[in-house]
């Protein structure tokens, strides 16, 4: 139970930093990542609104713009005020804007404490990585109005998730990773696929490609490396995706809909970030729970061992 009692402890932190120049930094970061949600330059964003893109520049790097320019600006993003400023929680619609605010989180996070299905995404090998702008196309229906918008969104959502890869390779942020063996389990069995009518051959890649990934985690599980802690979980789990960042500052609670794996989805949903005490510490309560019950180690190897070979053709 190291991992979560190092990962999560009780906030007392407000909604908002009392450190202004913190406060700035975040609304710049907020700023940014929602204008690569709607998919407009910064040239574009800065005519809008009215300013220069060197200004932009200068408040999406934390230069406090003036509260009347926040309010239009919000409203060309198709935000409320409130979740730029981060006053209670953001709520993000697009998966890219999203990501993105995870890529900025976890510069800063001294510890993460995630639940992942199927599997932890930053934990994945470079195998994965080359499918996965593959696995977003698929995932988009060919009916879909103005398809090749959504084929460049699903491009840039995958340029922004492989930077949060490459990121994590240059810090020592420590990562308490939770799976459930039941999606796991529906993963060896269908691969990672975007939708059901690929061909017999790509299948039987993808389904080969996941018994790869997870004997990756077995691997973890085997050489328990620093920093690295992960939890099987073998009966119930929660359904929705969980991850609770600590910083040397404040704690932050995101909850998302989007999926990347098997059958994800980039397209629909609201995501939620909060630093709210009762939706930290609720949620760092469950991830406690989860920990304490969870396979580690040993047993957490054997379980996913179990699965491999329980799937194997």
């Amino acid at each position: 139970m190291t991992g979560v009692n190092r990962a999560i402890t009780k906030s007392s932190h407000s909604p908002i930093a009392s450190n202004s120049s913190l406060a700035a930094r975040e609304i710049g970061r907020r700023l940014k990542a929602f204008r690569l949600g709607t998919g407009l330059s910064a040239d574009e964003l800065a005519g809008k609104i009215g300013i220069s893109r060197a200004a932009l520049y200068r408040y999406e790097k934390g230069e406090p713009p003036k509260l009347e320019l926040l309010d239009g600006i919000a409203a060309v993003l198709g935000v409320s005020l409130t979740t730029l400023l981060g006053v209670g929680a953001e709520y993000i619609p697009s998966a890219l804007s999203f990501f993105e605010r995870m890529r900025q989180i976890e510069a800063e996070a001294e510890q993460c404490v995630a639940m992942f299905a199927p599997l932890p995404f930053l934990l994945t090998t470079e195998k994965f990585d080359q499918i996965l702008p593959d696995l977003l196309h698929e995932s988009l229906p060919d009916s879909l109005p103005d398809r090749e918008n959504a084929l460049n969104f699903a491009d840039d959502t995958a340029a922004v998730l492989l930077r949060r890869k490459q990121q994590l390779s240059t810090r020592r942020t420590n990562l308490v990773m939770l799976v459930s063996a039941a999606e796991i389990h529906r993963l060896l069995l269908q691969g990672f696929v975007g939708r059901h009518d690929l061909t017999s051959k790509v299948v039987r890649q993808r389904k080969d490609l996941a018994r790869t990934e997870v004997q990756h985690i077995v691997d973890y599980l085997d050489d328990q490396p620093i920093g690295v802690q992960i939890g099987v979980l073998a009966d119930s789990a929660p359904t929705t995706s969980f991850q609770i960042f600590r910083q040397r500052e404040q704690e932050l609670l995101a909850i998302s809909p989007f999926r990347i794996g098997d059958l994800p989805n980039i397209r629909v949903g609201v995501a939620i970030i909060t630093s709210a005490p009762d939706a930290v510490n609720l949620h760092a309560n469950v991830a406690e729970e989860l920990w304490q019950r969870s396979l580690k180690a040993s047993e957490g190897r054997d379980c996913l061992n179990k699965l491999l070979r329980d799937t194997a053709s």
